[in-house]
């Protein structure tokens, strides 16, 4: 992980050069002056993010963090260690509130984290689509949840979720979308064209505005 860390804080998001050039869009420019910046910061923590984003799949936030918390709490200092994850006993996880299908997911992903050290894997020297393509290896693990990982761990500028039903409904509100239009994914990649390198940043501008509106 450290690694990790040290090629990232050589290349860090710019935040301040992201909102400039995002600033210069009229339909973004009220949202970037009318809400508070998001915390840029990656956390840098690839495998228990996605332990997180799993367990997290379907549920509202506050259930989420019940059941995640129960979750950590099967392991020494909170700490699921891929060896502990993968040798636990699937009714532990169960009785932490986990579904037999999510038991599975998270044990995945300890496995996978065993073959290829996901903490300290060198991403920096890997493309945006090469960490989709690595991740989404994992049963359980789909694109979205790959992007998330992106966007909010690993901390790459220029990813746009097109499937996340959040910048969907952001999306059709402030450009005035038909909703029911087969071709609003196209027309939502267009829009979004001129945000490069920096759709990341316009993203977690636009939930924000949704959550406040």
């Amino acid at each position: 992980m450290f690694k990790w860390l040290k090629a990232n804080l050589l290349c860090p998001m710019n935040s301040e050069a992201a909102i400039l050039h995002l600033s210069q869009h009229d339909k973004l420019r009220p949202l970037i002056e009318g809400i508070a910046p998001p915390d840029f910061t990656p956390t840098g923590k690839v495998y228990f993010d996605l332990l997180e984003s799993i367990v997290s799949q379907q549920l509202s936030i506050k259930a989420a963090n019940t059941i995640f918390n129960r979750f950590l709490a099967l392991f020494p200092d909170n700490c699921p260690h891929p060896v502990m994850l993968s040798a636990i006993e699937t009714e532990q996880l169960r009785h932490a509130g986990l579904s037999n299908q999510k038991a599975s997911y998270l044990q995945n992903v300890a496995a996978f984290s065993l073959q290829h050290d996901l903490e300290n894997h060198q991403w920096d020297a890997m493309s945006d689509d090469e960490i989709i393509e690595f991740l989404t290896r994992i049963k359980g693990v789909g694109k979205w949840t790959a992007q998330m990982i992106l966007m909010f761990t690993i901390g790459r500028p220029d990813i746009f979720p097109i499937d996340d039903l959040g910048i969907q409904q952001a999306m059709i509100r402030l450009y005035e979308l038909d909703e029911k239009d087969k071709k609003l994914k196209q027309t939502m990649i267009t829009l979004a064209e001129p945000w490069r390198p920096w759709r990341t940043i316009a993203c977690r501008y636009l939930w924000r505005w949704k959550d406040t509106r």
